[in-house]
């Protein structure tokens, strides 16, 4: 054991007279009079120690040459501390030191590696292997393991095999972008970077593999966000012989398994809403549940008195805020501008009160009576002291911008409690939606997905109104994981390829190896993709994916420590064929 008998989380009081070795990282140094004292840190832990100059005098000479984040190895007796630590696991213990070595000096961090930092974003992410050793990101890395751990224990108990698909395959033009690969060896044609393994898990579930899972690298060359980056991981499974039902009762397991183990939380209840009343009463297709306030339709009270904002709108949305009616006009004023953003896209907001007193106020009060307003109120459900806003316009725009006010006015209330989980699948998906400036449809999930049995004779009559057998898995208003029943018989995925625009040729083209493996004997199969980042960010308390990630890229896709991406030789471009063009 020349550089450690013992990691600096493990020694405890009833090792006390032990004699141990060490090797870590300087971390905090302080010296009082003949005393030095440093925190010496590994991953495991934090452990003191002492270097006394009564009982080591030339050793505490040279502690005095130790900086932070020196790489050193010392040996010395454990012994009780006199000022205990309670915030250390390691805290009724020192190490009084009778031997070190510096075995790698360290130039001055530019930042500082407490919990709360002085370090920006990008001066963290330049120098990340120094972040990575501060306790929240590696509280961070050590919960995303395992969340690894735990999904892979569940799945593996339910008779899953662990597959790995390749990353070099094949670019489809549905789907976001792409990342391209050149050949080398076949010059002039490209690989791509898989945006998921879909087509390969329906392969597996040809071939008989009736259970696969991978926890898998995907890429996709997308703008990004906080819940976004170029390379990410999923929790990519397939069964075969299965009905949507079965899907769920699977993942509902998965779920409730990682929670209880993770976070040590039982998940009692997932609960499940169409993707109708989804938007209908939240205004958005992953709803945030850990409150109320569901959006109502007050377009048959609103019409034919004189308001013309009213009158030639195609829908009426009211949102009811609890004991809302003492806000202030310039609180309602703040709403009304968050609402008239280009991103929300709302023209304005009318509101309504009750007031305490039982009368009624509103910014509309010439053209509604107090009879008008309390039947807003009733039909929404307000009581005395609420306040109603509402928004009004088309339909589709007004919900999505009605969901987004909703979602802003519990964090601006603090409605949303950050230590409850609601968990819900979100079903009946429409099949496809259209696109007016490419006159065409696209597929809501992927060309894949099966309708529900129902609806598969209306693929070609009436697309627009064909439900998806899909199923998305919300938690707390995050889209952690998406699936579907799949496509298995090889007449209606071309009928599919078909509505989505792609003649006989481009579809074979793209797909023929599926197609034809669909002619030797495809099972009934469905399956699940969970955002394996997103769920760890989740579980974690984050909104951001990157602090879950050891080496994750900025919000331009960027790896600033590498300094990618970056420019190649023009020898390099010249063996794979390809050129640049430059100005002249």
């Amino acid at each position: 054991m020349k550089f450690r008998t013992h990691h600096c989380g493990e020694l405890r009081i009833t090792d006390t007279g032990t004699q141990v070795i060490l090797s870590g990282w300087s971390f905090r140094i302080r010296q009082f009079g003949g005393l030095v004292f440093t925190d010496l840190r590994d991953r495991y832990g934090i452990t003191q120690l002492v270097f006394d100059q009564n009982e080591y005098p030339q050793i505490f000479e040279q502690a005095l040459s130790i900086g932070r984040e020196f790489v050193i190895r010392v040996s010395g007796v454990v012994r009780e501390r006199s000022n205990k630590n309670p915030q250390l696991p390691t805290g009724d213990i020192e190490i009084l030191v009778s031997d070190f070595n510096i075995l790698n000096a360290s130039e001055t961090p530019p930042f500082t590696l407490e919990p709360e930092t002085d370090g920006g974003d990008e001066l963290r992410m330049k120098y990340r292997y120094l972040d990575l050793r501060r306790d929240p990101v590696k509280k961070n890395i050590f919960l995303r393991h395992k969340l690894a751990q735990e999904v892979r224990s569940y799945l593996n108990n339910k008779e899953f095999l662990e597959i790995e698909t390749p990353f070099l395959i094949k670019s489809t033009p549905e789907g976001a972008r792409d990342f391209i690969v050149p050949s080398r060896m076949n010059q002039g044609t490209f690989y791509a970077l898989p945006q998921s393994p879909q087509t390969f898990k329906q392969l597996l579930m040809v071939a008989g593999y009736d259970r696969y899972y991978q926890i898998v690298r995907c890429f996709r060359d997308e703008d990004l966000r906080a819940d976004r980056q170029p390379e990410f991981t999923q929790i990519d499974c397939e069964l075969s012989f299965v009905e949507r039902e079965d899907v769920l009762s699977v993942f509902e397991g998965l779920v409730k398994h990682v929670f209880s183990s993770v976070k040590g939380i039982e998940i009692q209840n997932i609960e499940r809403i169409s993707y109708a009343d989804a938007m209908k009463y939240y205004g958005s297709d992953k709803p945030d549940l850990r409150f109320g306030m569901k959006l109502n339709d007050l377009i048959g009270f609103t019409k034919h008195r004189d308001f013309q904002v009213f009158n030639s709108a195609g829908y009426v949305c009211a949102l009811c805020v609890e004991g809302g009616a003492g806000m202030s006009r310039k609180q309602i004023d703040a709403f009304t501008e968050f609402v008239k953003r280009p991103q929300i896209g709302a023209g304005g907001l009318v509101w309504a009160k009750w007031e305490q007193d039982g009368s009624f106020k509103s910014s509309v009060d010439k053209f509604y009576s107090s009879d008008d307003l309390q039947a807003w109120f009733d039909h929404c459900g307000g009581k005395q002291n609420d306040l109603l806003l509402l928004l009004s316009g088309d339909e589709k725009k007004i919900l999505k911008a009605a969901g987004e006010l909703r979602l802003h006015l519990a964090n601006e209330l603090g409605l949303i409690h950050p230590d409850e989980y609601k968990i819900l699948w979100v079903l009946d998906f429409p099949l496809l939606e259209y696109d007016e400036t490419q006159n065409r449809y696209f597929a809501m999930h992927h060309p894949f997905t099966s309708p529900v049995e129902e609806d598969i004779s209306k693929l070609k009559s009436d697309p627009g109104n064909v439900r998806a057998n899909a199923y998305d898995l919300v938690i707390n208003g995050v889209e952690v994981g998406g699936g579907s029943i799949r496509i298995f018989d090889r007449e209606l995925q071309q009928d599919m390829f078909s509505v989505l625009g792609f003649s006989n040729e481009q579809a074979n083209e793209q797909f023929g190896f599926l197609l034809n493996a669909f002619r030797y004997g495809a099972p009934p199969h469905g399956g699940i993709a969970f955002g394996f980042d997103r769920f760890a960010a989740l579980l974690g308390g984050s909104e951001t994916i990157r602090d879950y990630i050891a080496f994750p890229k900025n919000n331009q896709g960027r790896d600033v420590m590498l300094d990618a991406p970056a420019a190649v030789s023009k020898e390099q471009l010249d063996e794979l064929g390809v050129g640049l063009k430059t100005n002249s």
